[in-house]
């Protein structure tokens, strides 16, 4: 007898996570008990992704699995990332939730990060998609039936013609050879509406597309921030976006 393990599922609202809850629900191992999106507090926005909370529910409410929301400030530093995530989890641990599935694809230290906090907590990390090559990924996501609109980028690696398009065959053949087709590098984020794991589709519409540069900490212990701005030159860069508006 197999004892089913309780799991978390942490829900960006992109294809990556997508195609990873397609299949860890495939795996009879995991009862995944509700999916866990962070967003921004003052804008109600998914964090990085800029899709709208209530676009989230309805995501949540197609999967038919329970949502959890973690407000997060703009720009939060590590400490207040970890520690909104700690108090969550250990909530979430006295429910029986034991594994927190990722759909991260490979970027080990990423990775090494989640599992040295998960750990902390008595948690295990559970990566459905590890490894997997991108271009295999991509492929599987768009045979599966999976529809996904790309809402942000970044313009280090693509330009603003990118942003608001659906992902096929001719997205995939315009990206430059630099960009991952999975956009694990951050290149670009997507927002989900359609495919097996939904009862039905996502109704939107396509807004407008907006440009947004974020400012660079004026301490030096402040640019310790939780969002993706890793290198020196994270700041030189804008990222373009493109609103969708729930119907």
């Amino acid at each position: 007898m197999v004892s089913i393990k309780k799991a978390l599922f942490n829900w960006s609202s992109g294809k990556d996570s997508a195609l990873a809850l397609y299949k860890i629900l495939q795996n009879p191992v995991y009862k995944i008990e509700c999916l866990m999106t962070s967003v921004n507090q003052q804008f109600q926005r998914i964090s990085m992704h800029g899709v709208r909370v209530e676009l989230l529910e309805a995501q949540a409410k197609s999967i038919g699995i329970p949502l959890k929301i973690l407000e997060i400030p703009e720009m939060p530093t590590m400490e207040v990332y970890e520690n909104v995530m700690t108090e969550t989890l250990t909530k979430l641990k006295e429910e029986g939730i034991s594994q927190s599935v990722f759909g991260d694809i490979f970027l080990e230290d990423l990775r090494k990060y989640r599992e040295d906090q998960l750990a902390k907590l008595d948690f295990e990390g559970v990566f459905p998609i590890w490894k997997i090559p991108s271009h295999d990924l991509i492929q599987e996501f768009i045979s599966l039936g999976f529809k996904t609109i790309v809402v942000c980028i970044n313009e280090r690696y693509l330009d603003k013609s990118f942003v608001g398009r659906i992902i096929d065959q001719d997205f995939i053949n315009d990206l430059p050879e630099n960009v991952d087709v999975c956009g694990e590098n951050g290149e670009f984020h997507t927002f989900a509406f359609d495919g097996p794991i939904f009862s039905e589709p996502i109704n939107f519409e396509i807004g407008e597309i907006v440009y947004r540069k974020y400012e660079k900490p004026k301490t030096e212990d402040s640019s310790n921030t939780a969002c993706d701005t890793n290198s020196s030159d994270a700041f030189d860069f804008g990222f373009w976006y493109c609103d969708l508006i729930p119907k």
